[in-house]
C-alpha cells in the first residue's frame, strides 16, 4: 500500500506555538515545501477541540508554553477516541526529547530549526499517519464487507431453509462419516424421535423398522457416492401404521474435491401410495 506525493503534501498540520515569531516560521517553511493544509494556533487550550473537530494529520507542538504545556496538551489529547497521537514536538531542551516520546509523541523537531530536518521529519511522520489512516480504513471496510456478506449468507440460508419448508417435509446434512449434522422439518415427529436422538446418529439408528432391502438400496447409492432422486422406502411405525419417505440427495465435495457429506430433502408420502395401493 504505497502514497502518492499529492496525499502526503495535502495532509491537515496543526502548528501550536505560542511564539507567532516561531509559528509563521514554520507556516512559511511549510508553504514552500508544498503543504497545502496548514492552519495553526498560539493557544494551547484551544488544540483539544480543534483536534476534535478536524482530526489533523500532524500536529507541531512546542514544549515551552505557559499556562499549559506541551506535556498537558498531549495528555488532553490521549482523551480523544483516536488511539493514535499524530504529535511532532518541538523543544530547545534536549532532556524533554525522551520525556515526550515517553508522553505519546511520535518525533521530536530541535530548535534552532534546521530547514532540512524539519522537512524531512515532517514528511516521514505525516507519510506513516497517513498510511496508518489508509489501513485503518482499508480494515474498516473489509471488516462492513464481511458483516455484509455475513448477513448475506444467514439470508440466503434463511430463504433456503424456508423453501426447503414448502417445498418438502425435511431437509438433512450428512458428515462423512454418515452422521445427521442438520435435520430441519417435521419428520422427528413422524419418526417419534427427538432431535437430539437424531443428530450424530447415522440411517442405521433413523433406519429401525424400515424395509431392509429398502434401506441396503439406499445405503448402496451413498456408499457410492451417487446422488438420488425421489428414492422411497418404508418402515412399520411402533403403533402398526405402514409409512413412505421418499427422499432425495446429493454428495457434498469441498474445493479439493474431497468428500464431506450428503445434503437431501425427504417427503412424506405415505397418504399417496396408500391411495395408490387401491
Amino acid at each position: 500500500m504505497l502514497l502518492q506525493a499529492p496525499e502526503i503534501f495535502n495532509g491537515s498540520i496543526l502548528i501550536v506555538d505560542d511564539q507567532k515569531a516561531n509559528v509563521q516560521l514554520l507556516e512559511r517553511l511549510l508553504s514552500g515545501a508544498g503543504y497545502t493544509s496548514v492552519s495553526s494556533t498560539t493557544n494551547p487550550q484551544e488544540v483539544g477541540e480543534l483536534h476534535r473537530k478536524n482530526h489533523y494529520d500532524l500536529i507541531l507542538l512546542d514544549l515551552q508554553m505557559p499556562d499549559m504545556d506541551g506535556f498537558q496538551v498531549m495528555e488532553e489529547l490521549k482523551k480523544q477516541a483516536d488511539s493514535y497521537l499524530p504529535v511532532l514536538v518541538i523543544t530547545a531542551q534536549p532532556a524533554h526529547k525522551l520525556r515526550a516520546l515517553q508522553a505519546g509523541a511520535k518525533d521530536f523537531i530541535s530548535k534552532p530549526f534546521d530547514v532540512v530536518e524539519v522537512q524531512t521529519r515532517i514528511h516521514n511522520m505525516l507519510e506513516v499517519r497517513l498510511l496508518y489512516k489508509k489501513i485503518e480504513n482499508a480494515n474498516k471496510i473489509l471488516e462492513q464487507r464481511v458483516q455484509e456478506r455475513t448477513a448475506a449468507l444467514r439470508d440466503s440460508e434463511a430463504r433456503f431453509r424456508r423453501l426447503t419448508e414448502l417445498s418438502s417435509d425435511w431437509y438433512w446434512e450428512q458428515d462423512e462419516s454418515g452422521r445427521f449434522t442438520k435435520v430441519y422439518g417435521p419428520v422427528l415427529e413422524m419418526l417419534g424421535m427427538r432431535a437430539d436422538d437424531l443428530l450424530g446418529a447415522t440411517w442405521e439408528y433413523a433406519g429401525t423398522h424400515w424395509n431392509k432391502e429398502e434401506h441396503q438400496a439406499l445405503q448402496d447409492n451413498m456408499l457410492a457416492r451417487r446422488p438420488f432422486l425421489d428414492f422411497v422406502y418404508s418402515r412399520i411405525a411402533d403403533n402398526g401404521v405402514h409409512q413412505f419417505l421418499m427422499v432425495s440427495g446429493e454428495p457434498m465435495f469441498d474445493a479439493s474435491g474431497r468428500f464431506i457429506g450428503y445434503r437431501g430433502v425427504g417427503k412424506d408420502v405415505s397418504e399417496s401410495m396408500r391411495k395408490g395401493a387401491h
